[in-house]
C-alpha cells in the first residue's frame, strides 16, 4: 500500500515532459475540453472543418457528424467489456469490473455533442495551440484498429444514435487505462501532466500542478 501511495504521488508531481513545452502558452491558441466522471476521462473537440475531414472515415459507421447541432466530437478510449456493457451506473455487473481491474481488450467511444458549458464542474476547458491539436488529432487517429484504412465499428455496440464504439489498439487495465490514454493524447497537443494519472481527480490535480496556459 505504501508503495503504491509513493507511486501515486510521484505519477502526480513528477510533470511528463519534464520540461515545460514552449508552445505551451503562445496565443494562437484553441480550446478543446477535458471531460470527467469519478472514473473516466474523455477528450471534446469543437467540430470544424478540420475535425470534420479527419474524422470522415466514421461517417459509414453510422455516427452523425453532420447532424445539425453537433458542435462537439468527443472520443475516450478503455475497456471493451466494461466501456460497453456500462452505459449507466446502474448497468454495473461484476465480470465487467473484473475485467476492468485485470486485462481486457480496448475500444475508442466516439460521440457527438451540441454545447457543452465549459463552466461545468465536470468540464476543463484547456487551450492548445493549432499545431498541438493536429497533433492530438494525429494521436487520436493513430489509436484505431483499421481495415482496408478505414476505422473498425464495433456493430451494435452503442448507447444510443449519436455515438459509436470501434476496435482500438493497446490492451487495457487498471494501470494503464482511459485515463492514461487521455493524459498521452493531452501530452501530444502540448499539455504538460504527471507521468502517471490512472484516475480523472490525478489527471486534473497533475495539470493544476504543470500546465501553464
Amino acid at each position: 500500500m505504501v508503495a503504491l501511495l509513493v507511486a501515486l504521488s510521484m505519477g502526480v508531481f513528477v510533470p511528463r515532459p519534464l520540461a515545460s513545452p514552449a508552445e505551451a502558452s503562445v496565443g494562437d491558441g484553441t480550446q478543446i475540453l477535458l471531460l470527467a466522471n469519478p472514473i473516466h476521462t474523455d477528450i471534446a473537440l469543437p467540430i470544424d472543418d478540420e475535425v470534420r475531414a479527419a474524422f470522415a472515415d466514421l461517417a459509414p459507421s453510422g455516427l452523425p457528424v453532420d447532424m445539425p447541432g453537433v458542435e462537439y466530437l468527443i472520443i475516450g478510449w478503455g475497456g471493451r467489456s466494461f466501456y460497453i456493457e456500462t452505459p449507466t451506473w446502474g448497468d454495473i455487473r461484476p465480470l465487467p469490473v473484473l475485467k476492468a481491474l485485470t486485462i481486457d481488450r480496448s475500444v475508442l467511444h466516439v460521440s457527438v455533442a451540441g454545447p457543452i458549458d465549459p463552466a461545468h464542474p465536470t468540464v476543463r476547458p484547456l487551450v492548445v495551440t493549432q499545431e498541438g491539436r493536429k497533433r492530438m488529432i494525429a494521436a487520436i487517429r493513430d489509436s484505431f484498429i483499421r481495415d482496408g484504412g478505414l476505422p473498425v465499428a464495433i456493430p451494435g455496440a452503442a448507447y444510443g444514435f449519436d455515438d459509436a464504439f470501434f476496435e482500438a489498439k493497446g490492451a487495457f487495465n487498471a494501470f494503464l487505462g482511459c485515463n492514461t490514454w487521455t493524459a498521452a493524447v493531452l501530452r501530444a497537443g502540448g499539455v504538460r501532466t504527471g507521468w502517471w494519472t490512472p484516475l480523472p481527480q490525478l489527471l486534473d490535480l497533475s495539470i493544476d500542478l504543470h500546465y501553464d496556459a
